[in-house]
């Protein structure tokens, strides 16, 4: 199915509430194409693939997933043994599900968020709820979809209030620069650190905004570009080791980027390039900010030493973009998917509930 970008989220729960809808962002710029998945390796597919990407967005993915999870488990007891529906036979099926959603990708730290949050619900409930039948199974999967929809919902909430906190931090006419794509393709609307751009198109701020490609997926190219100048924004592409050169002409005045895992100490792990570019931020006194919502930080994550690096397929950089290959047969590829940008390189971390330094998040 086509249609456009701007018309629809880029995660929904479909109105029969049988599937989840998502826009294969591995298609474009060329194609916007929307994908019905019910079944749960296929689910898993596109969080690994990057069909769905960027942590909130991840997360909401996982909520529905394990709630799609857990109607299948009810209709397939319910249909087999509907006088002798069992709680734990239930719960295991539950857990084996969450786990296999949860293994799709390591270090985007909303996965497990929204899974253990929607999973909590259906465990409070069978707690309170004695009485094991097929009334309470239904009831259960019930709930679990109502979190999940909860989940769906406050990521629009946060994502704006994130957005007018960042307003505060820009002028009207100003240049902000960001890295990979923490835009409207990585949550349901609005975005993490373009969220400050939404608004401040809509409020008249003529802002410069400049993307850089995001090597080597090509996440900023791809992305947040065709996102952004999609919805009429004045938008400029850079290849990632341009930054620092255009910071020295004066036309940055902030750095706005997302991040998939923030530590308790204030570290946060991005795509891969992140930390380069608050490198050059620092050197050339540029304010850098990291927004997050506060499902994005890990309180049980001491420092970003301890957060898990997806390492990726070599062929990513080797071969993706390119007719033929462009580097020598059998060579080693070194090709992390993220990187962690030190807390003090970071000015502050932008949340729902406000601006943080670092060291004094509000978790």
């Amino acid at each position: 199915m086509d249609t456009n970008l701007n018309e629809i989220d880029t995660v929904r729960l479909n109105d029969a509430g049988d599937a989840i809808e998502i826009i294969d962002q591995t298609l474009l710029p060329e194609k916007i194409e929307v994908l019905s998945l019910s079944d749960q390796h296929d689910i898993w597919h596109a969080i690994n693939l990057l069909q769905v990407r960027g942590a909130p967005a991840i997360g909401i993915t996982a909520g529905f997933a394990l709630y799609l999870a857990a109607r299948e488990i009810a209709g397939e007891m319910i249909c087999d043994s509907p006088d002798h529906v069992t709680r734990d036979l239930f719960f295991e099926k539950l857990r084996e599900a969450k786990d296999y959603l949860n293994s799709s990708r390591p270090t985007a730290v909303n996965l497990s968020w929204a899974l253990n949050r929607v999973e909590n619900v259906a465990t409070d409930f069978a707690q309170n709820n004695k009485n094991c039948n097929c009334d309470m199974i239904k009831e259960l999967v019930e709930l679990m979809k109502n979190e999940a929809l909860d989940i769906y919902n406050e990521d629009i909430e946060v994502c704006k209030k994130i957005g007018e906190y960042a307003l505060t931090l820009v002028k009207k006419g100003d240049g902000l620069i960001t890295h990979c794509n923490a835009g409207k393709l990585a949550t349901v609307r609005y975005g993490t650190a373009t969220s400050v751009m939404y608004l401040g198109q809509e409020r008249g701020y003529d802002l410069k905004i400049y993307c850089d490609e995001t090597r080597p997926l090509l996440q900023g190219a791809r992305l947040t570009a065709f996102e952004l100048a999609s919805s009429g924004m004045d938008v400029t592409l850079l290849c990632d080791n341009m930054s620092a050169s255009l910071m020295k002409t004066g036309g940055i005045k902030a750095a706005f980027v997302g991040c998939d895992r923030v530590a308790a100490n204030g570290d946060a792990a991005n795509k891969i390039g992140t930390s380069m570019l608050a490198l050059a931020a620092k050197r050339n006194n540029i304010p850098f900010y990291v927004c997050a919502p506060t499902s994005t930080i890990d309180m049980s994550t001491p420092t970003g030493k301890d957060i898990v690096i997806e390492q990726r397929d070599g062929s990513e950089v080797t071969d993706m973009w390119y007719k033929h290959p462009m580097s020598p047969k059998g060579i080693k590829v070194y090709n992390p998917a993220f990187d962690v940008t030190e807390a003090d390189l970071i000015t502050g971390i932008i949340t729902e509930n406000g601006i943080f330094k670092p060291g004094d998040l509000p978790l």
